[in-house]
């Protein structure tokens, strides 16, 4: 007689089930965690309701019920304006300067300081390259035009005084280096800031990694090159994804602090855009409008950088 084998069978629990014995297991975590799930719904998802003014010829001090509805007409006036794609060729422009030399530079400091085997050094350079971060761009925008200034300026005497040039330049007055001008202040104020990330990544790595490669006769550079960059590829990857995602929305501080009339053409960007011609004007329906063309445009942007990174090198934030 040939032996037969019972298999037990197991019960499967549902899924309901088990997500509630989780939610009951960790329930201290969810509580700590409900404030911040709060805020976010109170600061970010809740105030979504006030796109609905770009399809409306919002005036104030009517309820909701009594605005009238006019629907795409402001996004129709918006693509038809000129102004618009000068804000936003700007806005591209000093995005993705910011974004090459914003995110290079960070990477390669954060490198360099981590080679510096005297930590009092270390230190002290660290502490001096992220205290530009904690000055406000108000006081910042006043050193920058300060040092550029052509009466006294430093960048101009030191200029005239290697007889580079023979007359002091007008860089606040010339539209052309704006672009330059705001790259090169927001890598001083945010180098040392943004490397912090990038330092804790490279001390996640194990030393015997390096201790291996050492004994096998690698330099230095070689060490950074096959372990350095390898050990901090995920944060790269995910740090340069939401960067894309913010893209098209980098604000308007620097550009308002640092421009002037003569630059207008070069400093306007869609956000400075929407103050002035949308707030400034009292169209909040044209302003809400701009506003929602960037946060769309950035959930693409976003989307579309993770699905690439996805494909190409196995790496995403969701």
């Amino acid at each position: 007689m040939k032996a037969v084998t019972v298999t037990p069978t197991i019960k499967k629990r549902p899924r309901s089930g088990r997500f509630w014995s989780t939610a009951i297991r960790n329930r201290y975590l969810y509580m700590m965690s409900l404030p911040f799930v709060v805020w976010v719904f109170v600061f970010s998802y809740l105030p979504l309701w006030g796109w609905t003014m770009a399809f409306q010829k919002f005036k104030p001090g009517k309820s909701f019920m009594e605005q009238e509805w006019v629907g795409f007409d402001y996004f129709k006036e918006l693509f038809r304006d000129d102004m618009f794609y000068q804000a936003l060729r700007n806005t591209l422009a000093m995005s993705g300067m910011g974004l090459i030399a914003g995110f290079t530079v960070p990477v390669i400091f954060a490198i360099l300081l981590n080679e510096v085997r005297v930590q009092a050094l270390k230190r002290f350079v660290q502490t001096i390259s992220y205290l530009p971060h904690f000055v406000s761009w108000v006081v910042a925008a006043g050193i920058i035009s300060k040092m550029l200034s052509t009466d006294n300026g430093i960048v101009n005497d030191i200029l005239m005084g290697l007889h580079i040039v023979n007359e002091p330049i007008q860089f606040m007055g010339e539209g052309k280096l704006f672009w330059g001008i705001v790259t090169a202040s927001d890598i001083w104020k945010e180098t040392g800031w943004n490397a912090i990330i990038f330092l804790a990544a490279i001390a996640g790595i194990g030393p015997e990694l390096y201790e291996a490669a050492r004994v096998d006769g690698a330099s230095r550079w070689r060490q950074v090159w096959h372990i350095t960059l390898p050990g901090i590829r995920t944060t790269i990857i995910i740090l340069l994804i939401i960067s894309i995602g913010h893209l098209i929305s980098i604000g308007w501080e620097r550009q308002f602090l640092l421009g002037n009339n003569l630059v207008r053409d070069y400093s306007q960007t869609l956000d400075l855009y929407a103050l002035n011609y949308g707030l400034g004007m009292g169209r909040y329906s044209f302003g809400t409008a701009i506003n929602m063309f960037n946060s769309l445009i950035s959930v693409v942007l976003l989307f579309s950088a993770n699905g690439i990174f996805k494909k190409l090198t196995k790496e995403s934030i969701f």
